[in-house]
């Protein structure tokens, strides 16, 4: 069967925050609407390297996105890509680091910030570049380029958790309520995503550490959460899906051809 997607990607939310600061999320999973698991990131557990990872199932040592600075197209296939070649439409809010990835680079605001081009791999675009842009504003530019143009996978990219953590680190209240803030966003729409059919992931790249940083091999740097709703999802509590199996995970929700590896016990 296939179904529509929405991928969350809340940008630096380490795995212990998301368990104990989301209540409308865990709200979900008590009520066996939805469950969470762990994930450790790849590494390094830098962000460009895992929106890589994430997007296209390669890890960063066999992709060559190693670090932020590498500014390139990626070489790999995405979710973007399949997507698309199987006739799906395909839409991104999201930092402007993934247009540089999949669509153009480098990135040009004034060009790049508003993108609808069905040629490119990522059709309908509104894209960021300052780390503090609102995620208020993020989810609403979302929601704009669901409404109007109804993409079959749409990924919704906001900053700010990992903002406040390069500010003020882990074990802060600003990182801690930004996660919190997150939640209250996503209870602005999740309920609407579901009901008009999509299934929709939440996880993070990365997590985060008391020095306002991550790149190590630290538990807090590299547990990430990843809670799923929809009725694709089989809601499995022994389930262990890696952060490698995401796009090929999605890829089947699609229905869409792909060659990338997935974890079938997430599945329904």
């Amino acid at each position: 069967m296939k179904h529509n997607v929405i991928l969350v990607l809340l940008d630096g939310l380490n795995h212990q925050v998301a368990h104990h600061a989301m209540g409308h999320l865990h709200a979900y999973v008590e009520a066996d609407r939805a469950a969470l698991y762990r994930l450790e990131c790849e590494l390094p557990a830098l962000s460009r390297p895992l929106y890589e990872c994430i997007l296209t199932g390669v890890p960063p040592i066999d992709s060559g996105i190693v670090h932020n600075q590498v500014s390139r197209l990626s070489s790999q296939r995405s979710i973007f890509h399949y997507a698309r070649e199987g006739g799906i439409a395909t839409a991104a809010a999201a930092y402007h680091w993934v247009s540089e990835l999949y669509n153009r680079t480098p990135f040009d605001p004034v060009r790049d910030r508003h993108t609808h081009a069905p040629k490119l791999p990522i059709q309908h675009g509104l894209f960021y570049y300052a780390d503090h842009y609102p995620d208020s504003h993020l989810f609403a530019d979302a929601e704009y380029l669901r409404r109007k143009y109804r993409p079959g996978f749409m990924l919704v990219h906001p900053m700010n958790i990992d903002d406040a953590g390069h500010r003020h680190g882990l074990d802060s209240s600003q990182y801690r309520n930004s996660a919190r803030s997150a939640d209250v966003l996503l209870a602005d729409y999740l309920a609407t995503w579901l009901a008009e059919g999509y299934q929709v992931l939440v996880t993070a790249d990365h997590g985060m550490n008391n020095d306002r940083s991550h790149n190590g091999l630290l538990p807090e740097e590299r547990d990430v959460p990843l809670f799923v709703f929809g009725d694709g999802f089989s809601l499995d509590p022994n389930a262990k899906p890696l952060q490698t199996e995401l796009c090929g995970t999605i890829c089947q929700l699609l229905g869409v051809a792909h060659d990338k590896p997935l974890c079938r016990e997430l599945l329904s």
